[in-house]
């Protein structure tokens, strides 16, 4: 469920959201959290992380080739 494209702009709002709020026991940069979002099928879920996961080499990007149809 989701493209790349809006799993990363999905990620990027929710990292500028934690880091918004300056709480003490978060870290200054680089959040990290894990998103877990349901469809409406049991087939259909999305896991979000943050970007620099991928950015700095530490996990592999997966494509889903018909999440990627969908969004054009």
């Amino acid at each position: 469920m989701f493209s790349q494209k809006q799993k990363r702009e999905i990620s990027q709002k929710i990292e500028e959201i934690l880091l918004s709020y300056k709480h003490p026991e978060m870290p200054t940069e680089k959040p990290k959290f894990r998103l877990h979002v349901d469809g409406s099928e049991a087939w259909s879920w999305a896991d979000i992380e943050p970007n620099w996961l991928f950015d700095d080499g530490h996990k592999e990007v997966g494509v889903n080739s018909f999440n990627e149809r969908v969004e054009e």
